[in-house]
């Protein structure tokens, strides 16, 4: 297995890569209180299963090919085919590192692909000054949640009007570049 530098996408490798999504019997529930001018957000685990399918269209892989035109994305390759992705943009503004994207094949998930994608983000935010690598998910992948609080990411805010699904927010993650 190899990570290097994802130059472009050609085609959707996705439609190859068995079950494109996730699924989980627990979900982050989000409460919000509001008192005059204020918010108060809760996240708290909930056992609920909830299964997601993502559909990935040409017109994601151009959205995908113009972030990857930045040199800041990984690809995994197994024999020179492409098997996983970490697409990132920089952000001039803040100076941060933004992880649009990690997908990994069905078949290669569980072996930590998804930490040597993390590592090599890290080591490219520090070859560019970044101060953050950020990030967002859903509150109902537990599993990335999980998976991001594990390697040093920290929940940063979230957004209850992002998705059109009532059952989903916006859950922004971050975590500190140490130069």
């Amino acid at each position: 297995m190899q990570i290097k530098t994802l130059e472009k996408l050609v085609s959707n490798p996705t439609l190859y890569w068995g079950f494109n999504g996730y699924e989980t019997d627990k979900i982050f529930a989000v409460s919000v209180i509001k008192i005059e001018n204020s918010f108060e957000f809760t996240l708290r685990e909930k056992n609920q299963y909830y299964r997601k399918v993502w559909e990935i269209t040409d017109k994601d892989i151009d959205h995908l090919n113009k972030i990857i035109e930045q040199g800041k994305s990984f690809g995994a390759f197994e024999n020179d085919e492409l098997v996983g992705w970490a697409i990132c943009g920089f952000r001039k503004r803040n100076k941060s590192l933004f992880i649009e994207s990690i997908l990994i094949s069905e078949k290669y998930r569980g072996q930590n692909l998804g930490k040597l994608f993390i590592k090599n983000i890290n080591r490219k935010a520090r070859e560019l000054q970044c101060s953050l690598v950020e990030l967002e998910t859903q509150n109902t992948h537990y599993p990335a949640i999980k998976f991001y609080q594990n390697t040093g990411f920290s929940i940063t805010g979230i957004n209850t009007q992002h998705y059109s699904d009532s059952t989903e927010t916006a859950v922004y993650m971050s975590f500190d570049v140490l130069l």
